[in-house]
C-alpha cells in the first residue's frame, strides 16, 4: 500500500505541473491572472462540494462544523489562492520545470520549519545536518534548473 500512496503523491505533483500552464493560458485569455485563479478555485469548489455531499451520504458521516477553529475554514483557501495566482504569473516567465523546482524547494524548507516547531500540534522533528544538506541540494538543483 505504501507504493500506492507514493504513486498518488507523484500523480498529485504532476497535476500541479499541469495546472499551472492551464491557468496561465486561461489568464492570458482573460487578461488577468487573479481571474484565472478565481475560476480555478470556483470549478474546484463545485467539484469538491459535489464529492463532499456524495461521500457524506455514502459513508453516513455528518460534518462537525463547530469542531475546527473558524480561521481554519479560510486560511487554506487564502494560501491556495496566493499559490495558484503566483504560479499563474510565474510559469510563463520562468517555465514549468523551474517553477516546479522552486515550489518543491519552498515546500521542503517550509516543511522543515513547520516540523521543527510542531506546527498545529504535530510531532516535532529536529532539523538535522542531513535535512539541511538535502534542502540545500534541492535549492541548488532548482537554481540549476532555472539558470542553466
Amino acid at each position: 500500500m505504501a507504493l500506492v500512496w507514493s504513486l498518488l503523491g507523484i500523480l498529485s505533483g504532476a497535476f500541479i505541473a499541469v495546472q499551472a500552464p492551464i491557468n496561465a493560458q486561461l489568464a492570458r485569455g482573460l487578461g488577468l491572472p487573479v481571474a484565472a485563479a478565481f475560476f480555478s478555485f470556483l470549478s474546484g469548489t463545485v467539484v469538491l462540494g459535489i464529492v463532499t455531499v456524495a461521500m457524506t451520504r455514502i459513508q453516513g458521516v455528518s460534518l462537525d462544523w463547530k469542531a475546527p477553529a473558524p480561521w481554519l475554514f479560510v486560511i487554506g483557501g487564502i494560501l491556495g489562492g496566493f499559490y495558484v495566482t503566483l504560479s499563474t504569473v510565474l510559469i510563463p516567465r520562468i517555465g514549468a520545470a523551474a517553477l516546479m523546482a522552486f515550489l518543491v524547494a519552498g515546500q521542503l524548507i517550509a516543511g522543515m520549519l513547520l516540523d521543527r516547531i510542531g506546527f498545529l500540534g504535530f510531532a516535532v522533528r529536529e532539523i538535522s545536518l542531513g535535512r539541511v544538506a538535502g534542502a540545500a541540494l534541492l535549492l541548488v538543483g532548482a537554481l540549476l534548473v532555472r539558470f542553466t
